[in-house]
């Protein structure tokens, strides 16, 4: 079992940062690919980015890239979002996810996602 909770979203101008915080508790964290998704009102969830809890291989959306940046504290169990020059079309909903194992293309995909927070919202004012 592993749970997950997310913080650090807010209210903010275009052109400005924010990072989003994931907590992470479980055993086995080592076994798992931790994953940024996003969802705006009446769309559905998007990837965002992803980093294998042991290392290796970042994974970015193509909207984020080059913008945004997954980082992980082992000691902390934390996961990180740096976002920076955010854009109003960034507003959503976002979640950190927990996938079992490693696939360099599994990670894209939401339904491959055993875990969910609860999400944080992000707005960006134009």
């Amino acid at each position: 079992q592993v749970s997950l909770v997310e913080s650090g979203g807010g209210l903010v101008q275009a052109g400005g940062s924010l990072r989003l915080s994931c907590a992470a508790s479980g055993h086995t964290l080592g076994s798992y690919t931790m994953g940024w998704f996003r969802q705006a009102p009446g769309k559905e969830r998007k990837f965002v980015a992803a980093i294998p809890w042991s290392g290796g291989s970042t994974h970015y959306g193509d909207s984020v890239k080059g913008r945004f940046t997954i980082s992980r504290d082992n000691a902390k169990n934390v996961m990180y979002l740096q976002m920076n020059s955010l854009k109003p079309e960034d507003t959503a909903v976002y979640y950190c996810g927990a996938q079992r194992g490693y696939n360099a293309v599994l990670v894209l995909t939401a339904r491959e996602y055993a875990y969910w927070g609860q999400g944080t919202q992000v707005t960006v004012s134009s």
